[in-house]
């Protein structure tokens, strides 16, 4: 294993079988969320955990901020681990903007993946009424990042329950919380600024990739509009709608989550 790639990104790998799995965390998160899931994979599957870089335990003497000015760095990198460490035919699962990074990584690179499996994942989080609704208006991710500059720590309080209601747990509301809260500010406001801006509507329908969306019936970040748009623009794909609530069914609801990816694996 490349030293460099494994410090990059606080490489994990770890299982049994000869299918390997690629774990793709979301936002202000790190390899740790999958941590409630991860185990049901590994007598049968060689996992690949990683941090992006900038989040969790990577290396953050590596973050650019020109350089992740755009999802498409955090691709290169993807691209790179792969080709290092000479994986193919991959299936990758990502949760909310980890989703999309699989979707960019199979587009780019089909030969380096066979499924991608999504949790949470949106194009676009921006409204384009009426063709399009994506959940947020302008004004609504303007407040969200100024709060986010003013008062980190509150916007991590507020936030949390948002993502992950506390009726779906307490315990899992706080790890969110934590999760926000360990993240570091400037990296976590740049991260959040281009995934929430971002337009990969048009990539849908180049997709090819054997793709799953895993969508919760209630997801205050990504209603069910936009997961039941993405079913319709890619063509090689499936929709499943699970009965958890909040962002991170991984975590507040492994056990639904693990069947339903179970389910699809190819």
């Amino acid at each position: 294993m490349s030293n460099a790639i494994q410090k990059r990104h606080h490489l994990t790998i770890r299982g049994n079988g000869e299918q390997h799995i690629l774990f793709i965390h979301g936002f202000a998160s790190s390899q740790e969320a999958w941590s409630w899931i991860t185990p049901a994979f590994e007598a049968d599957y060689t996992l690949i955990l990683l941090d992006l870089v900038g989040s969790g335990k990577s290396d953050k003497t590596a973050y650019q901020s020109e350089r992740y000015q755009s999802l498409m760095g955090y691709v290169d990198d993807l691209i790179e681990l792969c080709d290092t460490l000479q994986f193919k035919d991959l299936i990758v699962i990502g949760h909310s903007v980890g989703g999309l990074l699989g979707l960019l990584l199979a587009n780019q690179r089909p030969d380096l993946v066979r499924q991608v499996q999504v949790i949470g994942a949106s194009p676009r989080y921006l409204n384009d009424l009426p063709a399009y609704f994506g959940g947020f208006e302008r004004e609504n991710v303007d407040q969200i990042l100024e709060m986010m500059e003013l008062n980190y720590a509150g916007w991590a309080s507020y936030l949390a329950p948002v993502a992950l209601p506390i009726s779906e747990g307490q315990v899992q509301t706080d790890y969110i919380q934590a999760s926000f809260l360990s993240s570091d500010p400037k990296i976590t406001y740049e991260f959040l600024k281009i995934t929430l801006l971002v337009d990969y509507r048009d990539l849908l329908k180049e997709v090819q990739t054997d793709t799953v969306i895993l969508q919760c019936s209630e997801d205050s970040f990504v209603p069910i509009e936009v997961a039941e748009y993405m079913a319709q623009e890619i063509k090689n794909s499936q929709l499943h709608v699970l009965s958890a609530k909040g962002h991170y069914p991984h975590v507040s609801h492994p056990e639904e989550t693990i069947a339903a990816i179970k389910h699809y694996l190819k």
